[in-house]
């Protein structure tokens, strides 16, 4: 009972955290002065805290592990890219051409990541 609650927070996490992604990122592309919001800088850390937190315990709760489990390994070898790119793609990024090759590349890293959670296999949809 305990576990299922925890996967559907990390669920829903998981949707908000990439909607957000996405929708921050557009307001980056459009120089959208939103981006600056108090709201919009600290939400995505609560959330992104929940949906690690999530994940740890329902890690601990089914003993299942990064390096022990390949699909776990590839996701958080993903959720790595995912971070990298994301922070290039908002912040770091130099030019604006240069934080939307990283933004697709986030984006991308997040599909990987969920097609490897829903098949449990490091593939992902291409296995």
């Amino acid at each position: 009972m305990i576990y299922l609650a925890l996967k559907n927070l990390h669920v829903l996490c998981v949707v908000l955290s990439g909607s957000g992604f996405f929708v921050r990122g557009l307001w980056m592309l459009a120089d959208s002065p939103r981006l600056n919001l108090r709201w919009v800088r600290v939400v995505p850390h609560f959330v992104d805290t929940l949906l690690l937190g999530s994940a740890i315990a329902m890690a601990v709760i089914s003993d299942q592990y990064p390096l022990a489990q390949d699909w776990l390994t590839a996701k958080l070898t993903g959720l790595l890219v995912y971070i990298l790119c994301g922070m290039m793609a908002l912040r770091r990024g130099k030019s604006k051409a240069t934080r939307g090759i990283f933004f697709a590349a986030a984006l991308l890293a997040f599909a990987y990541i969920v097609s490897v959670a829903l098949t449990r296999s490091p593939l992902g949809v291409f296995s």
